[in-house]
């Protein structure tokens, strides 16, 4: 799991690295209207910057499903995602004032924390003694 994480980490690392580089390239394949591309790209920008943590986060996570514990990744999920991630993206976009960017913010911090969260579950290894 260690290994393919960190597999996984330079790869998606290097894809987001492109695609924090040439975000206005790639979103400009798709459209070429004006609002669409500078949201695009900000969003482009913003999510790829954490995919470090989320390829490490969704090997983490699949590693629990493949050893038969299916428990800890729906918890991990449903808290990271739906208690964590649908919150703090109202909270930045709406009360703080930041708008769309601070919907792509959350969704980096909420893989963020699924990365973290799953990887120190993992190394407790409670999930070994899981029955199936």
């Amino acid at each position: 799991m260690w290994l393919t994480s960190y597999y996984n980490m330079a790869f998606l690392g290097s894809v987001g690295v492109v695609f924090v580089l040439f975000a206005p390239a790639v979103v400009g394949f798709f459209t070429n209207e004006p609002d669409v591309l500078r949201a695009g790209t900000y969003c482009l920008r913003i999510v790829s910057a954490g995919y470090l943590f989320y390829a490490f986060g969704m090997v983490v996570v699949q590693a629990f499903n493949g050893a038969g514990d299916t428990v800890t990744p729906t918890i991990v999920n449903f808290f990271c995602f739906w208690m964590f991630q649908i919150p703090f993206a109202y909270i930045v976009a709406h009360p703080l004032g930041i708008g769309a960017n601070g919907v792509y913010v959350a969704i980096a911090a909420a893989e963020s924390l699924m990365a973290v969260v799953g990887g120190i579950i993992f190394r407790r290894g409670r999930w070994k003694q899981q029955q199936i």
